[in-house]
């Protein structure tokens, strides 16, 4: 993988890689390439169609919700409070062990 990498970022690279192969390999090599470019242009456009349907939804909502008056707010409920680290020791208990 880190000689791809090479290749792809300098042209002197990559045409040394190339001379090394035959015709028939370069030819095998740029059908391949071609076929990795396509499929990745088809994950990317289907990953921007979702993310445009998703902020579609997600503007529909928030319009349903101004036209209900309705803010994030009134559909969070309150969150119960943390309790972090031990509770503090309870002095009169303390107190009532060393009688």
């Amino acid at each position: 993988m880190d000689s791809l990498e090479r290749i792809a970022r300098n042209k002197n690279v990559a045409r040394a890689a190339a001379r090394q192969l035959s015709m028939e390999q370069l030819s095998k090599l740029s059908e391949v390439i071609d076929e990795v470019i396509k499929q990745k242009q088809d994950e990317d456009k289907g990953r921007r169609e979702e993310e445009a349907k998703k902020e579609q939804k997600l503007a529909e909502i928030r319009a349903a919700m101004s036209d209900a008056g309705l803010s994030v707010n009134d559909l969070v409920g309150e969150q119960p409070k943390r309790r972090r680290g031990r509770p503090p020791k309870d002095s009169n208990s303390q107190a009532a062990k060393n009688d």
